[in-house]
């Protein structure tokens, strides 16, 4: 989720109207409003969403009901005036920047650690979900390369026929046995909201619509943070326009399963 500074603007009128009020206290940090705020009124900073600027907020509040845990509410305050025209050249200026920014872009430096490749497949056939390994025999589960969701082509043939696993990068570190529980007979994507630029929700659209994926399963931390990734997931699936199996589990920081 990019974070965005909040900045001083000079105003040149001010009235007392209805604007939005933000509880810092109760924003859990998903998001959802600031995606919701067409007129860029709303930003993340330091995992909080924050108003940005009062003159881009109409005071329509169509943040309100999408926000989860009732942070934000109407207040009458003295604040700028509603202005339309900087809203239009705002929009436009973020319009244009999505225009020339690639969605997937190649890694510049040419890493070719970041080559996609299957890994070791005849040693990682299906196994039965619930078979017991002894620590002796415990060995990696991971079925591909790259993992990071920035990294990983979108039509990768390991994708065909996949159980896609979408993880916070912190997951595998906090739950101990990630990889028999997770990983295992899965193809795994990981990523972090709080750290990665932009989105995931378009990439994992086309994953899942341009790939014969067979389930998906969101690993989530329940830091705030992380609401964005399982935010992304669920509305990706809702673009594919496919209707598959998924859930999604919470790990805790102290390492253990909360659904």
């Amino acid at each position: 989720m990019q974070q965005l500074s909040a900045r001083k603007i000079p105003y040149s009128t001010s009235m007392i109207r209805q604007i939005i009020r933000i509880d810092e206290d109760l924003c859990n940090g998903c998001g959802l409003c600031a995606k919701a705020c067409h007129e860029g009124a709303i930003g993340m900073i330091d995992g909080k969403a924050t108003l940005l600027r009062d003159d881009y907020c109409d005071g329509l509040g169509n943040c309100l009901p999408v926000c989860p845990t009732g942070a934000i509410s109407f207040e009458e305050r003295e604040a700028a005036a509603y202005d339309e025209e900087a809203v239009l050249q705002n929009m436009e200026k973020a319009k244009n920047q999505a225009i020339h920014k690639p969605v997937f872009a190649p890694v510049s430096c040419g890493c070719p650690g970041s080559a996609a490749k299957s890994l070791r497949t005849e040693q990682k056939a299906a196994a039965p979900v619930n078979a017991p390994r002894s620590n002796t025999e415990r060995t990696s589960e991971l079925r591909q390369w790259p993992v990071q969701l920035k990294l990983v082509p979108v039509n990768a043939p390991y994708f065909d026929g996949a159980h896609l696993l979408i993880a916070a990068d912190c997951a595998a570190y906090a739950y101990a046995n990630f990889h028999e529980d997770f990983i295992r007979n899965k193809i795994t994507v990981i990523g972090c909201p709080k750290l990665d630029n932009g989105d995931y929700t378009e990439k994992l659209a086309a994953i899942i619509a341009e790939n014969d994926i067979k389930s998906v399963t969101i690993v989530r931390m329940e830091v705030p943070c992380c609401g964005g990734l399982a935010h992304a997931a669920t509305e990706a699936l809702k673009a594919s326009g496919k209707f598959l199996p998924w859930q999604i589990v919470t790990i805790s920081t102290e390492g253990e399963r909360l659904d």
